[in-house]
């Protein structure tokens, strides 16, 4: 297969409620994905009231009106794959069913957008709140280096910016929130008008446009939801340090960094991949294998869709400070912004990434499955048929545009950089640094 034909067909009709509905055809197997996105997420909350669309990936699975008892057991008896997850963008709920049970599978879903609030009681919005209150305990307040990135968003980001708290929500906000406002919340954004249906795989167009209608045609439109627009930048680096049970000091630096799609963020993508990516990468060579100053070394381009963030993490060594380790890493990041990638790191991050848009064909749904893709797309840039282009944006780009793009981005004085340490060894952090706490 030649990386670039790489196609993912699609055709797209709108319902009169609002709805846009995509269908791939696949026939190789007797399954079909069915896939739902809602344009909400965490950023779509407001200070001090956070943790709603997180919530509701909760409470969406517990039952609705029509089908009170749970939404995995039926789902899983006729032998089908489900889930869900939310981040700060989108909430998107999944099912992959045999061919034969497409109508329960659409019926479950057209039930949950129309009829979730007869079946949201007070006892199972407070039993939901209790589990996600659970869940950041064991995923962010007692893990190790758990509340790192939130500190880190708490300081790239201001208060009333959308990407300053986490998706899972404040724990004051999750224990303020009332039954009367999850349900608004629910009003706003859980509707047609709000959302993105996917169907692919063993089904034929027609007849998966025409199920869309049976199924979600009678359901209201709801509220054009309000979409935030802001912009936001920082002006000097800011340094912090976090004391955590942890053993080993790790420094996190993060940049603000463009917005998914937009003009940079393939770039910054590649930058990742040219410096941490695999062994011969740039940071890893240096830092984990010829220096030997580091455990290990990551970084990442976070696309998200009001603005993005460069976020770059590297675990040093027990009672070793990260002043040498931070030198380091800014040498090497002061390189490629000077000098570019070569040209054999260049097209090496481009293969790895075309191999990733193969690796994406390969199942219809799921995370990152082609079902979730067309939503994707749909949802960021309202063209489902946007696969070959976003794969265009790699492959055009060039060592100047590379080096353009982290020179604009990857500036010193435009970053947070966290030190995190164990606890009483603060004078292993990086020095300046302001003391910060997480609740």
């Amino acid at each position: 297969m030649n990386a670039k034909n790489l196609d993912l067909p699609v055709t797209k009709i709108t319902l009169h409620n609002g709805l846009d509905v995509l269908v791939h055809e696949d026939h190789q197997l007797p399954i079909i994905a069915v896939n739902i996105w809602y344009h909400v997420g965490s950023k779509n909350e407001q200070p001090g009231r956070t943790g709603f669309a997180h919530l509701f990936e909760h409470l969406m699975f517990e039952g609705s009106e029509h089908c009170n008892t749970g939404y995995f057991p039926p789902l899983q008896q006729a032998g089908a794959a489900v889930n869900g997850s939310t981040n700060a963008d989108r909430t998107n709920y999944w099912e992959v069913v045999p061919s034969n049970a497409i109508d329960l599978a659409l019926w479950l879903e057209s039930d949950r957008m129309g009829h979730l609030l007869p079946a949201l009681t007070q006892e199972r919005f407070e039993t939901q709140r209790a589990v996600v209150l659970n869940e950041r305990r064991q995923n962010y307040e007692n893990r190790p280096y758990g509340l790192a990135i939130a500190a880190v968003m708490e300081r790239l980001f201001p208060p009333d910016h959308p990407y300053h708290w986490l998706t899972i929500g404040a724990v004051d906000d999750l224990h303020a929130m009332q039954l009367d406002e999850v349900q608004n919340f629910f009003r706003t954004y859980y509707h047609p008008a709000n959302a993105s249906l996917s169907l692919a795989g063993n089904i034929d167009t027609d007849t998966a446009f025409k199920l869309a209608e049976q199924y979600f045609g009678d359901i209201p439109a709801g509220p054009s939801p309000p979409r935030p627009i802001v912009s936001v930048a920082l002006s000097s680096e800011v340094r912090l340090v976090l004391e955590d049970r942890v053993e080993m000091p790790r420094v996190y630096m993060a940049w603000h960094s463009p917005a998914m799609f937009a003009e940079g963020d393939a770039e910054m993508d590649l930058i990742s991949d040219l410096l941490t990516n695999g062994k011969a990468s740039r940071l890893y060579r240096v830092l984990v294998y010829e220096r030997r100053i580091a455990l290990d070394v990551s970084a990442f381009q976070s696309s998200l869709e009001i603005g993005g963030f460069f976020l770059l993490v590297a675990t040093g060594l027990a009672g070793a400070p990260l002043t040498s380790l931070f030198f380091a890493i800014d040498e090497i990041i002061n390189e490629v912004c000077q000098e570019g990638p070569r040209i054999s790191e260049l097209k090496r991050a481009q293969a790895q990434t075309e191999a990733h848009f193969v690796y994406r064909l390969q199942t219809v749904g799921g995370f990152g499955g082609k079902s979730d893709q067309l939503n994707a797309y749909n949802v960021f840039t309202e063209d489902p048929d946007f696969f070959s282009a976003d794969l265009h944006r790699y492959q055009v780009a060039t060592p100047d545009s590379v080096r353009q793009v982290a020179s604009q981005v990857l500036v010193p004085n435009q970053r947070v950089v966290l030190s995190v340490v164990p606890h009483e060894q603060g004078q292993l952090a990086l020095t300046d640094s302001e003391p910060v706490s997480v609740s």
